[in-house]
């Protein structure tokens, strides 16, 4: 069978296979569906008021289900038979909900149609998996296991004492040993290189890699050989893109707000450079998150320094934002609970925006320990950086760098002149507001008619031309010249304490609640947060602490995670009551002590895990101990795994040789938008329509929410909104038309079979560099017969010279021998890229 028909036979076979998340589905309705039903509809529908008009209740899910008197409010699945859908976008003018107001805002609706589409999951009334015996949640904070200062633990004792490399495999090999099953023999030494360079750098080996890995091996012994390797690559630049994308997808990073408005977020980049480089740099992670939460609050030695700690509190700005809200209270209010949610999400495994409305249901915060970190931020000024526009209500200062040499600035210097001419047109328009209300106060206490005076359009025109002001007089100092903006924040002019908002809502505030921290989670010694501070640099020294029970679980539960495919605690963004329990507890709180003890070096901690013995084995399959352990939780082999969307694209550009390792001038939100007022970039004609034509690599592809480049979008990129430490892995048509169909991989191709021919002109050699290049090994009898068939025509080898490949793809000479020769080698290459085993690490 030709390479042809198999990519073809690839593509007819492929079914939707989706690793449904349902923990993101309880989490997701815990932060935008239960808030909603109880602010909305629980006055008139719930066991707590007494009343359920229609015969209706949306307190729990039996009864959501069921529905009241118009039948069933929620059909999971079912859009059109969900009438509580209906209500809620009134358009049924008989059925309006909430009755006597607003349509709730857009954003709201399409979160419950997004929860009906995904099936409604709902966790009310359900049992809870790994519940504590205590039902009380405070009391479920001093017992469950993650609440629970790590120990430091002796790696157990095996029997066969041969197998073990290091720690790791100890605690492994033990467990194998007690459910009867033994370990996976060693990959061969080509599979295990792939998996190697794929798993630290995020690229293939090339060939000239590959033998003198196997001549390493063959002089000095596998372990001599891998320990050399793994130390070549955690420090080579490569590591530092690869790692740093890993934390990205947890700090939800993307280059424009979201939501309804999706206003470009052209100062992002500063934020990814910084992961990146402190990932290369292997800084250590409590210093990084710390830099991340409180860097504007750290001491300094230069203006170099100062600029990196401000970038550095990009994690808090880079989020979500509806910037079309009309309520700045609302708006306001949403990007704490934003901040908190990725804060505690990321380094803690737990959402402790959860309990914004009422007491988390599952695990053991409050609405107090939810206010008392709202106050911290509530002290804290967001920059990010947009103007007000007639598409953005909202604007958000940008954040001023010190000036640095080589600092990378996108937009331009203007005028002088001109900063003064928008100075005083600004000036202007302020007294001319000023003017106009002041006239509607006076015409309103004499009684007189102010209706003409200063009216509605006069207020709106003069907040969009003053917005526009602001925003171009916030890029340049006062003599014009550009300045070095970023996202990030810093303290609020005065550090108050929060209110407690009954149902979450901003126009039901209560009691204060003083900064603090959850008090289910006990340290030794709790940070007191200064009267006249935020307090997050306290947040920052609290979360870092070596005795808290989470944040080091957490992080080495990241990095295994992403070095053998699952977490030891597979909910690797839950460590709460509803999340999975870790598959190996001791050595989790042994590798979370080792991680602290040593510095919280990730470069070391990844690479004792990929030097493992765990980690060398084989993916081979065995029925008994599949049958034992179905989803390998006790790691009796490697686990196949799919690569990511970034190194696909980027093994792509490898084999081809057109990957270009510079890392680009910022990006391309900011090259295109930089100098030019900030837009609705999902309309912006600046973009091109294919994001993905660059050729660095991809984890500098703009990441803009809702328009990713295709390649990001079709491969399980992260969604940039979201807290995301595990992505799904699907396998669906789509992809395998993009495969066979993209100009992109279509380029790619015919770099490759260039590559093939500045080699050779010899078809058998080309196939055997090419599967070299594309799989990490060599052709079997079978698939080189095939291939040399495929690239023949009427049985006899036609030669193809390079200049031929390199012609146009539109050149129209298909009759000739070099156009046919050409489009042969190019379909090789293309087949090659588009086969499973180049998309599989091994």
């Amino acid at each position: 069978m030709s390479v042809i028909f198999a990519t073809w036979a690839l593509f007819c076979s492929m079914v939707t296979v989706s690793v449904a998340d349902e923990q993101s589905d309880v989490e997701f309705f815990e932060s935008k569906i239960r808030p909603v039903l109880v602010k909305h509809c629980y006055e008139c529908h719930s066991t707590a008021t007494s009343t359920s008009e229609g015969g209706l209740r949306l307190d729990s899910r039996e009864t959501i289900r069921s529905g009241g008197d118009r039948g069933p409010a929620v059909v999971p699945g079912d859009i059109a038979a969900s009438w509580l859908l209906t209500a809620v976008t009134h358009s049924d003018p008989d059925l309006q909900m909430p009755p006597r107001r607003a349509k709730l805002p857009d954003d709201v609706i399409a979160d419950l149609k997004t929860w009906i589409e995904r099936g409604a999951v709902d966790p009310r009334d359900h049992p809870a998996q790994n519940t504590p015996a205590s039902s009380n949640p405070k009391r479920a904070g001093r017992d469950f296991w993650s609440y629970q200062t790590p120990r430091s633990v002796q790696s157990p004792q095996v029997m066969d004492s041969s197998w073990p490399v290091n720690e790791i495999d100890r605690f492994i090999l033990s467990r194998l040993e007690q459910n009867q099953l033994a370990p996976s023999t060693d990959a061969a030494a080509d599979v295990l290189l792939r998996r190697v360079y794929i798993v630290l750098i995020g690229l293939p080996p090339s060939p000239d890699e590959l033998a003198r890995f196997a001549a390493s091996v063959q002089a000095d012994g596998m372990d001599s050989a891998i320990e050399q390797c793994v130390d070549a690559l955690v420090q080579s630049p490569q590591f530092g893109e690869r790692w740093g994308r890993h934390w990205l997808d947890v700090a939800r990073f993307a280059e424009s707000s979201g939501k309804e408005a999706n206003i470009s977020f052209p100062y992002a980049f500063r934020y990814r450079d910084y992961v990146i480089d402190c990932f290369q740099r292997d800084l250590p992670f409590d210093r990084f998150l710390t830099e991340q939460i409180a860097g504007d609050l750290l001491p300094y030695e230069n203006d170099a320094e100062r600029a990196r700690l401000l970038t550095a509190t990009g994690f808090l700005a880079v989020g979500t934002k509806n910037l079309d809200a009309v309520d700045a209270k609302q708006f306001a209010a949403d990007i704490i609970d934003e901040q908190i949610d990725t804060v505690t999400r990321a380094v803690l495994g737990s959402s402790i925006a959860c309990a914004r409305c009422h007491d988390h249901k599952f695990d053991p915060f409050t609405m107090q320990d939810y206010y008392s970190l709202a106050g911290i931020f509530v002290s804290t000024k967001t920059h990010f950086g947009t103007a007000v526009s007639p598409s953005n209500r909202q604007s958000g200062d940008p954040l001023v760098l010190p000036r640095v040499q080589g600092q990378q600035i996108f937009h331009k210097s203007i005028p002088a002149a001109r900063v003064k001419t928008l100075t005083e047109q600004l000036s202007s328009l302020r007294a001319e507001q000023e003017a106009g209300m002041a006239a509607v106060y006076k015409a309103v206490a004499e009684g007189r008619d102010a209706s003409g005076i200063f009216e509605i359009r006069d207020a709106l025109r003069i907040f969009w031309q003053s917005g526009g002001i602001e925003g171009e007089l916030e890029k340049v100092d006062e003599n014009g010249n550009a300045l070095p903006l970023a996202m990030g924040t810093l303290e609020a002019e005065a550090a108050v304490d929060a209110r407690l908002l009954a149902r979450g809502d901003v126009g039901h505030p209560q009691q204060t609640v003083p900064r603090g921290f959850p008090k289910a989670i006990q340290l030794d010694s709790t940070p007191t947060i200064p009267d006249e501070k935020s307090g997050r640099l306290e947040l920052a020294h609290w979360l870092i602490d070596s005795r808290h029970p989470l944040t080091s679980r957490v992080i080495v539960n990241r990095l295994w995670h992403h070095v053998f495919g699952a977490g030891l605690v597979k909910s690797v963004d839950n460590f709460g009551v509803m999340g999975d329990p870790p598959s190996h507890p001791e050595l989790l709180d042994y590798l979370a002590v080792m991680f602290v003890n040593d510095g919280w070096s990730v470069k070391r901690l990844v690479r004792e895990l990929v030097l493992s013995r765990t980690f060398r084995q084989s993916s081979d399959f065995d029925q008994s101990a599949f049958e034992k352990d179905p989803e390998n939780r006790l790691l009796w082999r490697a686990s196949k795994r799919r690569m990511d969307a970034e190194s696909i694209r980027d093994a792509m550009l490898s084999v081809a040789d057109q990957l270009d390792l510079k890392r680009p001038d910022g990006s391309l939100v900011a090259r295109l938008i930089g100098d030019r007022p900030i837009s609705l970039i999902g309309l912006d004609k600046r973009l091109p329509s294919d994001l993905d034509g660059a050729t660095h690599r991809s984890v500098y592809l703009p990441v803009i929410r809702d328009r990713l480049p295709e390649v990001l979008d079709l491969f399980d990129f992260a969604e940039p909104g979201l807290v995301t430490g595990s992505r799904e892995t699907t396998n669906v048509p789509i992809q395998a038309l993009y495969l066979m169909n993209s100009p992109f991989v279509r380029a790619r191709a015919e770099g490759m079979a260039v590559r093939l021919l500045q080699s050779t002109n010899e078809p058998s050699k080309q196939i055997h560099l090419a599967f070299l290049l594309c799989f990490g090994r060599q052709p079997d009898q079978l698939e080189q017969q095939r291939s040399l068939e495929f690239l023949q025509a009427d049985g006899e080898t036609k030669s193809t010279s390079e200049a031929a490949v390199k012609k146009s793809a539109t050149d129209n000479e298909s009759g000739s021998d070099d156009a046919e020769s050409r489009e042969l080698l190019i379909s090789f290459c293309q087949g090659l890229m588009s086969t499973a085993e180049f998309r599989n690490m091994d």
